[in-house]
């Protein structure tokens, strides 16, 4: 491979990792080409990138990127999978192939924002419920205790409009 054409693959990786909120590093070795074809699916219709990346060109890219201590983790075959969206839906995704496949592909690591994952961490975030349902939780949340008061404050305002309308229908049977 000529300079240039490296050169041209450094830049497009550290672009890469520079715009992606999360990415995946995982050892693909042992996959299939029919496996690896059908995981790449999986990851594309979830709005995931998946690359297949040479080890020396990764960590040129990832330094330049300012993810210095991502280079631990490159060794061995690396493939990336590259979430722009929600952060847990690529760990959600992988691990789920992992699972329902039992392929031999395995999660090495990654990088949230500056932030170097673990596999730990991964797996942590892979069962983490989306975006969406954790802001419904804090809403609901929040309401409650708004809820609670305004039932409280009204119990009172009901029982004298009870004993009104109590009243009201023994002074009408006079």
């Amino acid at each position: 491979m000529s300079r240039e054409k490296k050169a041209q693959i450094i830049d497009s990786l550290q672009e890469v990792f520079s715009q992606c909120n999360i990415g995946i590093l995982t050892d693909y070795r042992g996959l299939s080409a029919s496996e690896m074809n059908v995981l790449r699916r999986r990851l594309r219709e979830s709005g995931i990138g998946y690359k297949v990346v040479k080890n020396t060109l990764a960590r040129f890219a990832a330094e330049r990127a300012g993810k210095d201590e991502l280079a631990s983790f490159l060794e061995g075959p690396i493939a990336v999978a590259l979430g722009y969206g929600d952060i847990t839906e690529p760990a959600k995704v992988l691990t789920d192939y992992i699972r329902t496949s039992k392929a031999s592909l395995s999660i090495k690591g990654g990088f949230l924002g500056d932030k170097i994952l673990t596999l730990a961490e991964v797996d942590t975030l892979s069962t983490l419920p989306s975006r969406e349902i954790l802001l419904a939780k804090v809403l609901g949340g929040m309401q409650s205790p708004i809820v609670a008061l305004v039932s409280c404050l009204t119990t009172p305002i009901q029982g004298i409009i009870g004993v009104l309308q109590a009243r009201i229908q023994q002074l009408e049977g006079e």
